[in-house]
């Protein structure tokens, strides 16, 4: 069973900071903001990037992931701005710190995405007397300047999303076979709308020796997967581009 986040001492949350003046102050004076050093009791810090984020959580939150990248103040400003936006949008980077990491990279004007969605079509089908329901999708996507157009069934339109760009994105990088969908959430973020609810999908996937996780958000669930899948795949894949380029050639 996974422990209460909200543990007084050990639980996750018991040294969590997410408003921009404790990250701020925090980093400057650890014990300004909590009454113990959390190692005494096993536990970590930990700083959150939400809507009340400052620059010092984006700052933090870049270092303590490890990531090579020097933001000038203005990319630091711009990135807060946009985590703010998408955060009203009801995204949410608790838990989805690939996504973070991509957002990250996004800014930065050599980026170059590994793929780009060019177009997809889902059908879910229900024939009259049978119990059964079919779902296949067909998808487009360009690698370079590439269009690889492919089909998949599925147990259900987003696993058969999940098939279909695999087997289009396998064509251009073989390595992807050993990425896999871990597990998948969906929550309803507006309560009382009904059906045209914003849905959150939170997506978690593993390559056996890795586990990330990113998020998607929509009034439309199947939009929400896809940008929440596309991300996982888009991460995983420049990361190893990210990884090769600080390794060098061997």
């Amino acid at each position: 069973m996974p422990p209460p986040t909200s543990q007084p001492f050990v639980g996750s949350s018991a040294f969590a900071h997410k408003g921009g003046l404790h990250a701020s102050a925090v980093a400057k004076v650890e014990h300004s903001y909590q009454h113990i050093l959390p190692e005494t009791v096993g536990n970590d810090k930990r700083v959150l990037v939400s809507e009340l984020s400052g620059r010092s959580n984006i700052l933090f939150k870049m270092d303590e992931m490890g990531l090579d990248v020097q933001l000038s103040q203005a990319q630091a400003r711009e990135l807060l701005q946009m985590v703010k936006e998408q955060e009203n949008r009801e995204f949410q980077y608790e838990g989805a710190e690939a996504y973070f990491e991509l957002l990250v990279r996004r800014t930065l004007p050599d980026y170059r995405a590994p793929f780009e969605l060019v177009d997809f079509m889902t059908v879910v089908e229900k024939r009259s007397g049978s119990s059964d329901l079919s779902s296949q999708v067909m998808l487009k996507v360009k690698v370079d300047n590439e269009v690889m157009h492919t089909s998949a069934d599925g147990n259900g339109p987003v696993n058969a999303l999940d098939f279909a760009l695999h087997k289009a994105l396998l064509n251009f990088y073989p390595e992807l076979k050993a990425v896999r969908l871990a597990d998948y959430k969906v929550r309803v973020v507006d309560q009382g709308v009904g059906t045209e609810a914003v849905v959150r999908v939170l997506i978690e996937s593993t390559d056996g020796q890795d586990t990330w996780s990113t998020v998607g958000s929509s009034e439309n669930v199947i939009e929400a997967s896809w940008r929440a899948l596309s991300d996982s795949l888009e991460w995983w894949l420049a990361r190893s581009r990210w990884r090769s380029a600080i390794s060098g050639p061997q």
